[in-house]
């Protein structure tokens, strides 16, 4: 359904909120399922090029890099401009990068690509769960909130777990593995940015726009330590999504002996997929319930990835990522959810993204720590480092937000 508007340029079409609404979660999902198509890519770029293995991590964090510095300079200009521009030119952006991926498909154009993808996926993060929850306000006023953010996230971590199951299967199956994904999404990003063009507008441009500035926290002093609390926690999730969607597939192939480009995109698929289903699955239970679940399984599932990597047993490896990406969800959603409420609606998009902002560090720090270790050291053993690490920072990160939620 879609509504006329009148304007001194004519007549407009525009979606009812509605149908707004999964118009910007089908265009998330893309750009989100855009942004790990390369993950089972990587090892055939090296393959092609003779790369050694800390460049994937290197061409990986080009693009957490890219995310942090627009979280950092343009994740709450939304607040102010306006979330439906924002967005159209966060798309945009992918679209540019799709088309670097394949104009020029070398190191250094993958390096450029990557850290443009990176810029639109932080502005959309933000802007995109913002805009979600005030369309779904409009659309359903009695509603309860909550369910507008688990969208959001399961959206969010569908797309990344789509990209790489769809990556996988393109190279395995067709022709031009490094060319093919990347026309695809070019159209289907295309068609996102119509469709985004098209969604009625939950913010009003103000007449004076504020001084810029770099984002900050905007949050009363009292919530502070409850955000970012959430925002390490979330820092943690991350960093166990980074390594399955930048180093995975290498240690398929070179640890665990599997070279197939469908199961380096199938196991990552499996991480983030199983992400997304705990949140859908656990929605009834209380979020220090979930939270509490989502430790258990962040732990049990990183002693279960270390242990795979040293024995080595691909099954078991596997297994741990899947328990591993339970817990992930789970954390993930309670950190979102807590950050939203503790934003008035005039500073969410800003709050969303330095939550967003501290994520994505943990997408790229321990990535190029691990690519370092592998340089140095054998890869189990830098497996089974990064693992420990994880593990100890989780536990102090969940403990401190169920902390902090009981005063």
């Amino acid at each position: 359904m879609s509504t006329m508007t009148s304007s001194r340029t004519g007549t407009r079409i525009r979606f009812a909120h509605a149908p707004g609404f999964w118009v910007i979660a089908a265009a998330f999902l893309t750009t989100m399922a855009f942004s790990t198509i390369p993950t089972p890519l990587y090892a055939i770029y090296q393959q092609r090029d003779g790369f050694p293995t800390y460049v994937i991590t290197v061409i990986f964090a080009s693009y957490a890099v890219g995310v942090m510095a627009s979280l950092y300079l343009a994740g709450h200009v939304s607040d102010w401009l306006g979330r439906r521009r924002v967005a159209l030119l966060a798309v945009l952006a992918e679209a540019l990068s799709a088309a670097i991926f394949l104009i020029w498909p070398d190191v250094p154009g993958l390096l450029l690509a990557r850290f443009i993808c990176g810029v639109g996926v932080g502005v959309l993060t933000a802007t995109a769960t913002a805009h979600l929850s005030e369309l779904r306000q409009v659309a359903r006023p009695g509603e309860d909130p909550s369910r507008s953010a688990l969208i959001s996230s399961m959206v969010n971590l569908g797309g990344l777990a789509f990209g790489p199951l769809v990556g996988g299967l393109l190279a395995q199956y067709v022709s031009s593995p490094l060319e093919r994904p990347y026309e695809i999404f070019l159209v289907l990003l295309l068609i996102s940015a119509v469709g985004i063009a098209l969604v009625p507008e939950t913010v009003e441009r103000l007449e004076e726009r504020p001084a810029y500035r770099p984002q900050r926290v905007a949050l009363p002093s009292s919530a502070r330590p409850l955000f970012f609390a959430s925002a390490i926690g979330a820092f943690a999730a991350f960093a166990i999504f980074g390594l399955f969607t930048s180093l995975a597939p290498t240690f398929l192939a070179g640890v665990l002996h599997h070279t197939s480009r469908l199961l380096a995109g199938v196991v990552t698929f499996a991480v983030f997929i199983a992400g997304a289903a705990s949140q859908a699955v656990f929605v009834r239970l209380s979020r220090p319930a979930q939270l509490r679940l989502g430790l258990v399984a962040m732990s049990v599932g990183l002693v279960g990835v270390a242990i795979g990597g040293l024995i080595p047993n691909l099954y078991l490896f596997v297994i741990g990522g899947i328990v591993a990406g339970v817990g992930v969800g789970l954390v993930f959603r309670g950190a979102v959810a807590t950050a939203a409420a503790l934003a008035d609606p005039s500073s969410r998009g800003e709050v969303l993204a330095a939550l967003f902002l501290i994520a994505y560090a943990g997408l790229a720090i321990p990535v190029l720590a691990i690519g370092l270790g592998i340089a140095l050291l054998p890869a189990e053993v830098a497996l089974l480092l990064f693992s420990a690490l994880i593990l100890i920072l989780v536990n102090a990160a969940v403990i401190r937000m169920l902390a902090a939620q009981r005063r």
